[in-house]
C-alpha cells in the first residue's frame, strides 16, 4: 500500500513545473519534501490531491489510479493541508474541525464530537472549541486546521484502508515550541498508528530530525530521494538552494543529523 507517483509531469498556464517526478509514501513513515522558492512542492502535492491533472505519468492510491476512485473514496483516506486554507465564513472551531468528518456521512452526532475533541485535543488547542475561527490568530487557524484534517484522517476506521496525511507547510505560522509539537505529533502518528504522511518543510535541520525520508526537488525534478543521510549531503544543498553547508552529526539525537549553513 502506498500513494504515488509514477513520471509525473506537469504543466501550469503552458509552464512546465514538475517533470518525470516519482516518490512513494507509505503507511507508517513520514516524508519530507524540500526544495527552494519555485521548486513546484506545493504543486506536487496538489496533484497528490488531486486538485491538479498531469500531463502524463499517473498517480495511484494503494495501487489503483486516482482518477478512478470517487471523490468521497479519496478523501475517506487522504487528508489535505493547504499552505493557506482559506475560510471567510463566520463558523465556530467545533464547526472547523467537523468538516473533517464531511466524508463519513455514517457517523452519528455523538461520534463526530467524539473526533473534534480527539483531534483538537491532539493539535494541542482543546480550549479553543468555543471561540470563532475569524477571531483567531494565525497560529491558532494553523493548528485548528491541523485537527480538521486529523478528524478526517481518524474518523477513517476500516483497517484494510491506508490513511495518508499531506501537510503543506504546516509549522509556518507557528512558533518553535507549537512547530515541534505539531511534527511529533505528526511522527507518532506515523509511527504508531500507520499513517502515510507528506509534509512540505522548509527548516532542513527540522526535516533531518522528524522525516524517515526525504525527497528533494530542484526545478521540477527530483535531486534526491532517500534517508536523510543520503540526501542532505553538501552538493545536493549547494545544487538546490545555492549554499554552502557543513553536515554534522547530531550532538544528542544519534543516526540525525545538524546542517551548518555558512
Amino acid at each position: 500500500m502506498s500513494l504515488r507517483t509514477i513520471d509525473l509531469s506537469l504543466s501550469r498556464s503552458k509552464n512546465r513545473i514538475l517533470s518525470g517526478v516519482s516518490l512513494n509514501i507509505e503507511p507508517g513513515r513520514v516524508m519530507g519534501l524540500l526544495g527552494a522558492n519555485g521548486a513546484g512542492k506545493s504543486t506536487l502535492l496538489a496533484a497528490l490531491a488531486g486538485e491538479l491533472s498531469p500531463d502524463t505519468g499517473g498517480i495511484e492510491l494503494d495501487g489503483k489510479p486516482l482518477t478512478r476512485l470517487p471523490l468521497r473514496r479519496q478523501a475517506r483516506q487522504r487528508a489535505v493541508l493547504p499552505q493557506k486554507p482559506s475560510l471567510s465564513f463566520d463558523l465556530s472551531v467545533h464547526e472547523v474541525v467537523g468538516m473533517g468528518t464531511y466524508p463519513f456521512p455514517e457517523l452519528d452526532p455523538v461520534e463526530v464530537d467524539e473526533l473534534i475533541e480527539a483531534a483538537l485535543a491532539l493539535a494541542g488547542v482543546p480550549h479553543l472549541v468555543q471561540r470563532r475561527y475569524p477571531d483567531l490568530s494565525g497560529g491558532e487557524q494553523q493548528r485548528v486546521q491541523f485537527a480538521r484534517v486529523l478528524a478526517q484522517c481518524q474518523a477513517q476506521r476500516d483497517p484494510m484502508l491506508s490513511r495518508y496525511l499531506l501537510l503543506d507547510e504546516p509549522i509556518a505560522s507557528l512558533d518553535p515550541k507549537h512547530q515541534i509539537e505539531l511534527l511529533r505529533t505528526t511522527a507518532d502518528l506515523a509511527h504508531q498508528h500507520g499513517y502515510g504522511v507528506l509534509i512540505i518543510v522548509h527548516d532542513i535541520n527540522l526535516a533531518a530530525r522528524w522525516c524517515d525520508q526525504l525527497i528533494m526537488l530542484g526545478e521540477g525534478t527530483v535531486v534526491a530521494d532517500g534517508v536523510p543521510q543520503e540526501v542532505l549531503t553538501q552538493d545536493n544543498l549547494r545544487t538546490v538552494y545555492g549554499i554552502e553547508t557543513d553536515i554534522l552529526p547530531h550532538p544528542t539525537l544519534p543516526g540525525r543529523l545538524l546542517v551548518l549553513a555558512g
